[in-house]
């Protein structure tokens, strides 16, 4: 027999394993891997280490040594030695990565058109559990 906990648990992870799906969608169809994207998002205006891009990823420092590697290879991002501590590499996106990042948002749908199923008091609704959820 399932639980309501369970059956709930089940439901956050299809909607989970749903939201994945459509931003590897997005991403493909804008060239890039999900992990690619990923990297591009915090990427805002200011520069950040490699390890902070690691720590914002929640991934090894390795692994955003070769995505910013294949990022760079693409003209992307850019990777510079940081004033204070030449050791340091500071990496930045590049106006070309700046126009695929917003195509990647635009293209990544999933979480609109999923909250636009709801009314008004659903929405204030969700945004409220959320919020106790995540709290």
């Amino acid at each position: 027999m399932v639980t309501r906990i369970g059956a709930l648990e089940q439901q956050l992870w299809d909607f989970v394993s749903a939201y994945d799906a459509a931003f590897d969608r997005a991403s493909e169809d804008n060239g890039l891997s999900a992990a690619q994207a990923c990297t591009l998002t915090p990427l805002t205006g200011e520069k950040h280490t490699m390890s902070e891009l690691a720590g914002l990823l929640l991934c090894d420092a390795s692994n955003v040594t070769q995505i910013v590697g294949r990022l760079e290879t693409r003209g992307l991002v850019s990777r510079t030695p940081d004033p204070a501590d030449r050791r340091v590499k500071q990496v930045a996106i590049t106006p070309d990565g700046r126009r695929l990042r917003r195509a990647v948002a635009k293209s990544f749908t999933f979480p609109r058109e999923r909250v636009a199923r709801l009314d008004d008091d659903e929405q204030e609704q969700l945004a409220h559990l959320l919020a106790k959820m995540l709290s």
